[in-house]
């Protein structure tokens, strides 16, 4: 039987730790963002991928795969994309099964286009990016939106404020 090839099937190219121009989400409907160019311009902020009302089943996905190509336009080459990995949705008792879908589907887009665009993928738990920025692994997210601005950003909210974070953690494991 003979394996199907596209032309997504290219080898993975390995990328060097010390990732100059790195890509920072906490991925969800409301999107956190943040980017750190070669020059070290951070930027950062927060969009949202609502379904609207007329929006076709696959509209969000898109609008988030042209977000990513936007940032890749106005920054340059990613070397590498840290992400916020969320292995439980709600609790127990309160399952968030949409929240958990939505996740996923913002995930594959995101493994794709990294993979399109050879960007090496970095997963970081939550706790260890709430412990990063304020010290504590269970922060809320006010902590976490008082953090980002006490370090002299101003998150929108905290969406934006997680992405900061993760930046922050991205660049202490990469900018050496």
């Amino acid at each position: 039987m003979n394996a199907i090839v596209t032309e997504f099937d290219a080898p993975a190219v390995p990328v060097e730790i010390g990732a100059r121009n790195i890509l920072a989400l906490d991925l969800g409907t409301q999107l956190g963002w943040s980017t750190r160019d070669e020059n070290g311009r951070i930027r950062h902020g927060s969009v949202s991928f609502h379904a609207k009302k007329n929006d076709g089943p696959g509209q969000r996905w898109l609008r988030f795969t042209a977000h990513l190509s936007a940032l890749k336009r106005e920054v340059g080459e990613f070397h590498v994309c840290y992400y916020e990995e969320v292995m439980a949705h709600g609790t127990r008792d309160n399952p968030n099964v949409l929240a958990s879908h939505v996740y996923g589907g913002f995930l594959a887009q995101v493994q794709i286009f990294c993979d399109v665009n050879r960007i090496r993928l970095e997963p970081v738990s939550v706790g260890t990016v709430k412990k990063s920025w304020t010290g504590k692994g269970n922060s809320n997210k006010e902590a976490m939106v008082a953090e980002g601005w006490r370090r002299g950003f101003r998150p929108a909210d905290d969406n934006a404020a997680d992405a900061l974070a993760i930046l922050h953690l991205a660049m202490s494991r990469e900018i050496v």
